[in-house]
């Protein structure tokens, strides 16, 4: 019997991959999953960049609002609930889209995560609490002297990854580093990778012109509303650090926009950078959805 197969349709923030995802959903008759880790929330649209109900043209899409930013919800909690998505998926259809620029959420898809001890939720919860009252800096510096080698690899400005790795160390008295094993799982399904691109030059405009759109919708606004949980991880990201920036006197409202612009340029480059150092991505232009249907129509033939 044939397995299914997950498409993978990743790429850098801008890039198009909202209208090629849909376009290409409708011809398969399939649902697409967003494995964009800002998405999931409800209270966040316009800073995310999360497709409207126009855009999404009547196709299902998963883990956009699903959430609330109130929720803890950690990359495990994501691999375990996408992946029944993705089975559900199956039983209707033997092709399921996952998209997003958010490389951390597709890798915990594709390959797995390494298991991870039990946890008592007490630890989380006085971590959290922790976070809450002092921030995120005394965390970072407890995480230095309890597993310097994550400490040394780990983004230190994602509360989700910090509070994670030091429950595991509070919890087993070991450093999380020492269950990293970064052993690959097998799926029961086919994946199909593909990343998309485009000229920098004209990414880059593209960004410029999203950030402008944002503004005007209203972006400044959404970050007011959502101020009391700044210090969530999802808020310390491009598009919304700055706004906050902004509110604290840090620079005027023309320099924050141009700091959102050259940094969401930033971001797509490193984007492209962590695609460029993952195995079997094939890669098109974003503007090439006829070579994208071909490839993912000889595979599924294959």
């Amino acid at each position: 019997m044939r397995l299914p197969t997950l498409v993978i349709i990743a790429g850098p923030t801008a890039v198009g991959k909202t209208e090629l995802c849909v376009r290409l959903a409708q011809e398969l008759g399939t649902e697409i999953v967003s494995a964009d880790s800002r998405q999931f929330y409800r209270e966040l649209s316009i800073g995310t960049a999360k497709p409207s109900l126009p855009e999404r043209q009547g196709i299902r899409h998963h883990f956009v609002d699903s959430h609330s930013i109130a929720e803890y919800f950690s990359v495990g909690d994501f691999e375990r609930e996408a992946l029944q998505t993705i089975q559900e998926i199956f039983t209707r259809t033997n092709v399921a889209i996952l998209t997003g620029g958010s490389g951390l959420f597709l890798k915990v898809i594709t390959d797995g995560m390494d298991e991870m001890p039990e946890v008592n939720l007490d630890i989380r919860k006085k971590l959290m609490e922790r976070f809450e009252q002092e921030g995120i800096t005394p965390l970072v510096d407890e995480l230095r002297q309890l597993d310097p080698a994550y400490f040394d690899y780990v983004d230190r400005n994602n509360t989700q990854r910090i509070v994670r790795a030091l429950e595991v160390c509070l919890a087993t008295g070991k450093p999380y580093s020492s269950f990293r094993t970064g052993h690959k799982v097998e799926r029961p399904f086919r994946i199909l990778k593909i990343c998309l691109t485009r000229d920098r030059a004209i990414l880059y405009d593209r960004i410029n012109n999203r950030v402008e759109s944002m503004i005007q919708q209203g972006l400044v606004e959404e970050v007011r509303s959502v101020a009391g949980y700044r210090n969530h991880y999802a808020l310390k990201t491009v598009g919304y650090q700055e706004v906050f920036d902004y509110f604290d006197g840090t620079y005027a409202y023309e320099t924050m926009v141009e700091k959102i612009q050259q940094n969401s340029r930033r971001y797509a480059k490193r984007q492209l950078t962590w695609f460029r150092h993952q195995d079997h991505f094939q890669w098109f232009d974003a503007e090439d959805y006829d070579g994208v249907r071909a490839y993912v129509l000889e595979n599924l033939g294959s």
